[in-house]
């Protein structure tokens, strides 16, 4: 029989972003408060779940996301590039409706094409990047668990990709919720199943952007 093996996507907790702009891969941005306390409550959700293998993105809130379940475990943090945020070429701007960068003409030409999208990385390539992270972190953790702790959009996007759904959708309708864990189980090389699970709560609908 092949083997089982879980790979938890767990999403940063939330970060210090007084200025609410999109932080994207900006260097700086790291977890408030709130966003520690989510990293506890996701590392205690994690401690019994056979987790061999914690990695990470090399952001900075994703590593103090990771830090928690690694202590816990006495794990290293491996750092895995292809688990980084998502390109946006709104990076460092306010981008809510009616208050930031939308507003302005000169950026409605990123907005031609919402289905590559035209105003960042696109879909098929974070798809392809997650994939292949998070099989080799499936790799590394044969017949046991490994987390792989990301951001938003790419968790989001992979999600899609192994359920056959299309890429294009409704931000607001990501079931990814900061500190959240998707886990994706494999039955040999094969998904098997994926499930969702907020093991720091519900994310507040008014949480400030970013991802």
């Amino acid at each position: 029989m092949a083997e089982t093996t879980v790979v938890h996507l767990l999403r940063h907790g939330e970060v210090f972003n007084p200025e609410k702009v999109l932080y994207g891969r900006l260097p700086g941005y790291l977890l408030s408060e709130t966003g520690e306390a989510m990293a506890l409550a996701a590392a205690e959700w994690l401690s019994d779940k056979g987790i061999t293998r914690v990695v990470s993105s090399p952001l900075e809130r994703a590593q103090q996301t990771a830090a928690p379940i690694a202590g816990k475990l006495d794990l290293p943090i491996e750092v895995d590039d292809r688990l980084i945020e998502a390109g946006n070429a709104f990076e460092g701007l306010r981008v809510g409706v009616g208050d930031g960068a939308l507003r302005s003409p000169q950026h409605w030409w990123k907005l031609r094409n919402p289905f590559r999208p035209s105003w960042g990385e696109p879909y098929v390539e974070i798809a392809a990047r997650m994939l292949a992270a998070v099989e080799s972190a499936r790799d590394a953790a044969r017949g046991a668990a490994a987390v792989c702790v990301s951001h938003q959009l790419p968790i989001w996007t992979l999600r899609l990709h192994l359920e056959g759904r299309r890429y294009t959708h409704d931000p607001r309708r990501r079931e990814c919720g900061l500190a959240s864990v998707t886990s994706v189980t494999y039955d040999g090389d094969r998904v098997a199943g994926i499930s969702y699970a907020e093991p720091a709560g519900a994310t507040d609908p008014d949480a400030v952007p970013g991802a």
